[in-house]
């Protein structure tokens, strides 16, 4: 078993993941005397982690999410926006470097926070982030600027990490998973276009990503295609079981791997976000299943949208046009909506959006799909056109909170292009990437945004 963490680990996520898709609690409860009696007995745990997996989810569960391409289109909302693109070249290039900046600037926001993701001596990740702030003198709190690399709080809440993006030394977008899926997603366009595979993406990280580079669910599903695939002699002509490989002893299948992958797909569907959630399922299937591909369509069709659409609630509709409406997923952004309207999207009543969400979703793990789309919707919502609010609301809230940073500043940045995009956050990575992948590393970011004008007219979708 094993992979990202311990067989015993891998199990007791397992039960949360399980009983989360709908498994009765009853028969998942009957399993946990012989879960504490195994220890580290790794046949043992085998043993139980299969009979979780083997519980069924019954019919009287609320929620219909199937993984598979035509049953989520076949439950999407019926009434679904048509969103087109209007954008000459020299638009869709400004809009294209704004979402690639966009994105680095609030990864790289996120980034010496992302160890805060847990609670830690009473206090939760969001207070974790206040109180360190806080400490730091007048004005630092609410976040208005990269984040100190010390803190007087340091005892209490931990130390950051990530020295290269905390603001005494930031001169470039480091490398980082959020990043490295983006670059990894064009490289596939460039060679394959819109005609890529579930196996070319498998391929690809066999090719750019040591196995230590990838985490929790992407581990698992990296592990299983390794033991059971052979890609010495290139793409094998028979299709993977996909449906194996994305859950075999993967607890983590729901969680936020997929969704950080989602932002090449937009970028290569400008007004298009039906396409670009297509390209996103082609993506999510190998390592996710449900909600974890839904994040990754939902996040890939609003990157779509907001290079067409200057309104954050219509974004936000187009993502949720290409998930099911019978979703968890669906159901969490709705939820999320309605408390960030029950403050009329006041971003001054950002910390009781926090505390709603919290009380809502802290159940999920803090790496979970979700809860983390419920703060990428609240920072998009509470900021509105306002970059660098929506960007740390996002990243204050908390959670994965340089994933949530970069999706909300991969959204407003596509939205609005580079060219209204404040120097204070942009002009410190004085627009390099070292992305850690041969030809992007380093990178002019500027670069990659032509890439991925290059990839979408390639496509067809420039009028």
């Amino acid at each position: 078993m094993a992979g990202w963490d311990t067989s015993r680990v891998l199990v007791q996520e397992e039960f949360a993941e399980s009983k989360q898709e709908g498994r009765p609690a009853k028969l998942l409860d009957a399993l946990r005397p012989a879960f504490e009696q195994a220890g580290d007995d790794a046949e043992k745990l085998d043993a139980i982690y299969s009979a979780l997996t083997r519980i069924s989810i019954p019919d009287s569960f609320p929620f219909k999410e199937p993984s598979d391409l035509k049953g989520i289109q076949a439950l999407r909302p019926p009434n679904r926006p048509q969103v087109r693109i209007n954008l000459d070249e020299k638009q869709l290039f400004d809009r294209m470097y704004g979402a690639w900046l966009g994105r680095c600037v609030g990864c790289a926001l996120g980034k010496p926070v992302e160890c805060f993701m847990g609670p830690h001596a009473g206090m939760s990740s969001k207070d974790r982030i206040k109180t360190y702030l806080a400490a730091v003198g007048t004005g630092e709190y609410p976040l208005k600027d990269y984040f100190p690399e010390h803190s007087p709080a340091e005892d209490r809440t931990g130390r950051v990490g990530c020295k290269a993006s905390t603001r005494e030394h930031i001169a470039f977008m480091e490398s980082d998973d959020d990043i490295r899926y983006t670059v990894i997603g064009q490289i596939i366009l460039r060679e394959k276009s819109a005609d890529f595979t579930s196996w070319d993406v498998a391929f690809a990280w066999m090719q750019y990503l040591p196995y230590r580079a990838v985490c929790t669910a992407e581990t698992q599903a990296y592990r299983n295609l390794v033991n059971r695939y052979d890609f010495h002699g290139g793409i094998s002509a028979a299709e993977p079981d996909w449906q194996w490989v994305s859950t075999h002893y993967n607890p983590y299948r729901e969680w936020i791997g997929a969704q950080i992958r989602a932002d090449s797909w937009g970028y290569a569907a400008p007004g298009n976000p039906q396409l670009a959630a297509e390209f996103a399922w082609r993506d999510a299937r190998i390592s996710h299943v449900k909600n974890g591909i839904y994040g990754e369509m939902f996040v890939a069709a609003m990157i779509a949208a907001a290079f067409t659409c200057d309104d954050v609630r219509e974004i936000i509709t187009a993502g949720l046009a290409q998930i099911p409406s019978t979703s968890r997923l669906f159901k969490a952004v709705q939820e999320v909506v309605e408390i960030c309207e029950k403050y009329r999207l006041d971003p001054e009543q950002f910390e009781a959006v926090f505390d709603e969400i919290y009380a809502l979703l802290g159940h999920y793990h803090p790496v979970h799909t979700i809860n983390n789309v419920a703060l990428v919707v609240a920072g998009l919502l509470l900021g509105g056109r306002n970059f660098g609010r929506a960007i740390t609301i996002a990243v204050m809230g908390g959670w994965d909170a340089d994933c949530n940073g970069a999706t909300v500043g991969s959204i407003m940045g596509a939205m609005l292009g580079a060219t209204l995009l404040p120097a204070h956050w942009t002009a410190r990575l004085h627009d390099r990437l070292h992305s850690g992948i041969l030809d992007y590393h380093p990178i002019a970011i500027s670069e990659c945004a032509k890439r991925s004008v290059a990839m979408a007219s390639k496509i067809g979708l420039l009028s």
